[in-house]
């Protein structure tokens, strides 16, 4: 298929600075040869143009009540990367987002749900389900999901871009960091939460058929989001919000390997919070496009 790369320099939604370089760390890592190799077309759109956080002020423009940094630019982006990703459907290309951090799945998902009921699987750390009244941070990309479903604030009409993906079918994996509101939030929602202790109990490729099992249940394909810290820190130290107790390398590649092999019902995939300051030798970037490779069908024997 052809895979049509669309890199977002997105730092806005986040607390650390560099994140913003994980696009072009990812290329430099090889991605477009990668993907080449699985047997696909890999045709690079750029990346969208960001606002850099220097020009302005984080409280500036319209905002909710409670704190929400930057986020009248944060819609600005992901407005534009909705359209892009929507584009790339319609000309029969597959979508595959380099982020950037976390709010940028606002974007990717409102994008993949044009014309289509959608399903996710939400590979990550961090529950993402704050909303600007709960949040203690302001940072964005920790209200990405809850922006996603339109939850408290977000269900303001002005948040459009978020497409109301019906929380029956969200499904999240890995998941060992909630602030006590999210836990509370996420308890009460229909989200489908899958912690580290699932996956202790129940082994990765079984929970990850599950969360497939959740997306797909009545709906036209999934969005598959991949946050880095997805994994434990001493396999992707380069990213923001390090979570000790994650993912090894095998069960992030079993997990790569499971979207693979359903690639049929993936419409979009993004992979975020890459951030090469904080990183050993591009380690984090090589080891995201190793499972990018995966989520398009590499194997050890193919």
């Amino acid at each position: 298929m052809d895979v049509r790369v669309i890199g977002v320099p997105m730092d806005l939604g986040a607390d650390r600075r560099g994140v913003d370089m994980g696009p072009s760390a990812i290329r430099y890592a090889g991605l477009a040869s990668e993907i080449e190799a699985v047997g696909h077309d890999c045709l690079d759109g750029g990346d969208l143009p960001v606002p850099r956080p220097e020009t302005m002020d984080p409280v500036s423009g319209d905002r909710f009540d409670g704190e929400a940094k930057y986020v009248a630019e944060t819609r600005d982006v992901c407005t534009r990367l909705a359209d892009e990703v929507g584009a790339t459907l319609s000309d029969g290309a597959f979508p595959l987002v380099l982020g950037g951090d976390h709010s940028i799945a606002i974007g990717t998902v409102g994008g993949a749900a044009r014309e289509a009921d959608l399903g996710l699987v939400w590979f990550d750390a961090h529950g993402d389900y704050n909303t600007p009244a709960t949040t203690p941070s302001g940072n964005v990309h920790g209200m990405s999901l809850a922006a996603t479903l339109g939850v408290g604030e977000f269900g303001d009409e002005d948040w459009a871009v978020a497409p109301r993906v019906d929380p029956s079918n969200v499904a999240m994996v890995g998941v060992r960091s909630l602030d006590a509101a999210e836990r509370v939030a996420l308890r009460d929602s229909e989200v489908t939460v899958f912690t580290m202790s699932d996956i202790d109990d129940r082994g990765l490729p079984d929970v990850a058929a599950s969360a497939f099992d959740v997306a797909t249940d009545g709906t036209d394909g999934v969005h598959v989001s991949l946050d880095m810290d997805f994994l434990d820190p001493d396999e992707a130290p380069g990213v923001g919000t390090p979570v000790r107790g994650g993912t090894t390398y095998r069960e992030a590649h079993a997990a790569m390997e499971l979207v693979g092999a359903r690639i049929g019902d993936v419409r979009s995939v993004e992979i975020v919070e890459v951030n090469p300051i904080l990183d050993k030798h591009n380690r984090t970037a090589e080891l995201a496009v190793e499972l990018v490779a995966s989520a398009l069908g590499k194997r050890i024997l193919t």
